[in-house]
């Protein structure tokens, strides 16, 4: 039996093939990230886009790292600290 392999981005932006799924969708041109039943997600590729721009993430934290921000949309309390933190730089 072969073993499954799923093509993710990890911390440092790259991607590699992980024996385990991305747990967190993202979008490589918004440099946004969220959960895979974010409803803004699967409106835009239910009408054709973002598919080309899709990127998956094991961890939240390698989204992070890779320097991606929560989405507004599935994740309003994380993106509220993110753009806090925005703010005062």
């Amino acid at each position: 039996m072969t073993e499954k392999y799923w093509e993710v981005t990890g911390a440092d932006g790259r991607q590699f093939a992980s024996p385990l799924p991305g747990q967190w969708g993202g979008h490589r041109g918004g440099r946004i990230y969220g959960r895979l039943d974010c409803r803004a997600a699967l409106q835009a590729i239910a009408r054709g886009g973002y598919v080309r721009q899709r990127v998956f993430f094991v961890h939240e934290e390698d989204a992070r790292a890779a320097g991606y921000r929560p989405c507004a949309v599935c994740m309003p309390a994380a993106y509220a600290v993110w753009k806090n933190g925005q703010a005062r730089c």
